[in-house]
């Protein structure tokens, strides 16, 4: 009997696209952020009469919505990344606007970027807000007039706002230097303390698996990212997370109110939790800090259809905004960029998203500009807050907080001079469509046919840590560094598993996916999780009620 299903198309969803969700635990971390951010490079430009130049420092500025969930030392680096990214793909759109004027020309090098800029922030999991501020800051920059004696100054004025983002984004970690980790920890614990309410057999129980398995991954990844820096508290962290990992793996055995009070204890700055007798919990993971990563070219091949279709979506919707006659074609290339996920169904899930938020967007800018225009200042207070608010919002829902980025970015087109408010509402909407419509077309034209062949990679790195898993137990004393290298890599090989067959599943049109190996996989890999755990007597929760505390 064949284990696959037939090729099919996938229904794309309405009913929940627009629900609201639960705010994320840090909502007003990147909201403050952005808000510290932005306001000194404005408020001194307004000062001295040069509010026309906001785009360059913005470009900086807006460097400061990335990280929130890295640890510190991660976070330096990656703020840093992310400013040099932005200040070179303003420097490639500010030399290509000086250069010619010519609309086809500057569309397709804004297509090309936004392609380059959503490979690269996926390959390197930068996190949100992802490609979409670099793309619409690249794109707007294209059709800035420009000379090449100015393109200097500019970006000096974007490197000087990106280095007091920096800043930004590192002050908390003066007062809370382990906030991320603690976070990502405790979140970890809660997940599978909801998964063994469930005990592993009740109703829903493959959600909360799945979702468990996922926050423990997060967790681990949010820990190793420091590299080879530890310290006591990192170490402590350690410790929940692997006891997090086998409630997971045997949620029978396990104890979900201990796991929720070691949760609770990592609330503010409180000392975490010490998990008393577990000295050998961490076999393995000083070996797994010191594997190199993958090479970024070798994360960037199962993007190319990804790419593909952002630079194909992008150039399509700004050339037909163009051929309708509309001023601002980045607009819609950026639409089109916004929208492209990890499949089709997510992709149509953002389009509508996107299209409802932003015709909401545009009422809620004219009924602020008559207020925007009575003097600059009021016009920098409005967009401060619109970037505190879009912040604070798009966590429960991308449409909520597209509400307040539409009017904070018809707001910034003012910064220059004063527009026509009915315009600037017309070509917002007619680029929204546009860029919607051809975007997600793009999407469904080009699939991603490499997702089955994921499957089958994800499938054999399952089968294989399964075997060696199984291998080691089928001896009769097996090394505990040997057991928990295996243990922790079949963990890893499951959680991506289930992450790439969702994946699979969301796209429009493709070969037949081998759901019933997947879910056969699944349960056998779960069951030799149990057995190994139990064979490492690390399922027993009686010595772990016994506490001690480690300073933060």
């Amino acid at each position: 009997m064949s284990t696959a299903t037939p090729a099919t198309t996938r229904r794309l969803p309405l009913a929940g696209v627009l629900r609201l969700g639960r705010p994320s635990d840090i909502w007003f971390k990147p909201a403050c952020s952005v808000v510290a951010a932005v306001a000194p490079p404005n408020l001194a430009l307004l000062a001295l009469g040069r509010l026309d130049l906001a785009m360059y420092t913005m470009a900086g500025s807006l460097c400061a919505l990335y990280g929130h969930n890295r640890p510190y030392p991660a976070r330096a680096r990656t703020l840093a990344r992310v400013v040099l990214g932005m200040v070179g793909g303003l420097a490639v759109a500010l030399t290509a606007a000086s250069l010619t004027t010519n609309a086809v020309v500057l569309v397709t090098v804004g297509a090309l970027m936004a392609a380059v800029q959503k490979a690269l922030c996926d390959a390197t999991r930068v996190g949100p807000p992802g490609n979409v501020v670099l793309t619409f800051i690249s794109s707007a920059s294209l059709f800035a007039p420009q000379t090449l004696g100015q393109v200097p100054g500019h970006l000096g004025l974007a490197l000087a706002a990106g280095a007091w983002a920096w800043l930004v984004g590192m002050a908390p970690g003066l007062l809370r230097p382990h906030g991320p980790e603690r976070r990502a920890t405790a979140h970890a614990l809660n997940a599978t303390a909801a998964y063994a309410d469930t005990r592993g057999t009740g109703v829903g129980h493959d959600r909360a698996r799945a979702a468990a398995a996922g926050a423990v991954q997060a967790a681990w990844q949010s820990l190793l990212a420091t590299g080879a820096r530890t310290d006591r508290t990192r170490r402590a962290l350690e410790h929940l997370v692997v006891r997090a990992e086998v409630a997971l793996a045997a949620p029978a055995d396990a104890a979900p109110a201990l796991l929720r009070g070691w949760a609770r204890a990592l609330r503010g700055t409180r000392r975490v939790p010490r998990v008393a007798g577990a000295d050998d919990d961490l076999l393995g993971i000083d070996a797994e800090r010191s594997v190199p990563q993958r090479p970024l070219w070798h994360r960037l091949g199962p993007l190319a259809p990804l790419a593909a279709r952002t630079a194909l979506g992008c150039a399509l919707a700004g050339y037909a905004s163009l051929a309708l006659g509309v001023g601002r074609p980045y607009w819609a290339l950026v639409t089109a960029a916004s929208l492209y996920q990890a499949n089709t169904t997510l992709t149509w899930s953002r389009g509508v998203q996107r299209v409802v938020g932003n015709l909401l967007g545009v009422l809620v800018f004219a009924a602020v500009v008559p207020l925007a225009h009575l003097h600059p200042a009021v016009l920098v207070l409005c967009c401060l807050a619109f970037n505190f608010g879009a912040e604070a919002l798009i966590g429960r829902n991308y449409w909520l907080g597209s509400v307040c980025v539409t009017p904070m970015a018809l707001l910034v087109t003012e910064f220059a001079r004063t527009q026509d408010a009915g315009q600037l509402i017309t070509e917002r909407v007619v680029d929204t469509l546009v860029g919607a419509l051809v975007g997600f077309g793009t999407a469904v034209v080009v699939t991603n046919r490499r997702a089955g062949d994921r499957i089958e990679h994800a499938l054999t790195r399952v089968e294989r840590a399964r075997e060696e898993a199984a291998r080691l137990l089928a001896g009769p004393q097996p090394a505990p560094r040997a057991l928990e290298a295996a243990r922790r890599t079949l963990s890893a090989a499951l959680a991506d598993l289930r992450a790439t067959a969702d994946a699979a599943s969301g796209e429009w049109w493709q070969r037949a996916l081998p759901q019933e190996r997947v879910v056969l996989a699944e349960q056998s890999g779960h069951r030799t999780l149990a057995a190994t755990v139990r064979r490492q007597g690390t399922h027993s929760w009686d010595g772990a009620r016994t506490t001690e505390d480690v300073r933060p």
